[in-house]
């Protein structure tokens, strides 16, 4: 077992806030130094809220779920004696309605294309293998049912 951090900071600064009319921009914040700017997707809130060049959740889970298909795609290629030179993956995730007409990630597409050295490369059997063996080890892909525990903390800030 082992246990995974990011933290979330966002700022009201002089936004009225309950009007709506308040910025979705924030910080992402990974391991010691890593800070990633985050928002709102532009699908979800309105354009002048967000920012454009910040991750926002629905990317970032498209993203986990492609990083973890990969990582476990190269280990399990490693292992098997192929010599993989470049991975790149175009992933897409739909954001819709559900079956209970609740907005939500309902598919992810991987589209990986992967390069391999000539004298190490699978046949396409075992290329398609290495891909399903990864989707079923991929933690994140294996979690997306798991469920999620929400440990609130209500701060009330004097004097406003």
């Amino acid at each position: 077992m082992s246990t995974h951090h990011a933290a979330v900071h966002w700022q009201r600064d002089a936004a009225t806030f309950v009007d709506g009319q308040y910025s979705r921009r924030h910080a992402l914040h990974f391991a010691e130094s890593l800070v990633v700017p985050g928002s709102a997707s532009a699908a979800v809130v309105p354009a002048a809220f967000c920012d454009p060049n910040g991750l926002d959740p629905e990317a970032a889970f498209v993203a986990s779920v492609a990083g973890c298909h990969m990582l476990w795609f190269l280990s399990l290629a490693a292992s098997a004696g192929f010599v993989v030179d470049h991975y790149r993956d175009d992933a897409h995730g739909v954001l819709a309605p559900d079956m209970d007409g609740i907005l939500a990630i309902t598919s992810v597409v991987l589209r990986p294309c992967v390069h391999f050295a000539r004298h190490a490369a699978p046949d396409t059997t075992a290329f398609e293998d290495l891909h399903a063996q990864a989707h079923a080890k991929c933690f994140i892909a294996r979690s997306v049912r798991s469920s999620i525990l929400i440990e609130c903390q209500r701060v009330i800030t004097p004097g406003t």
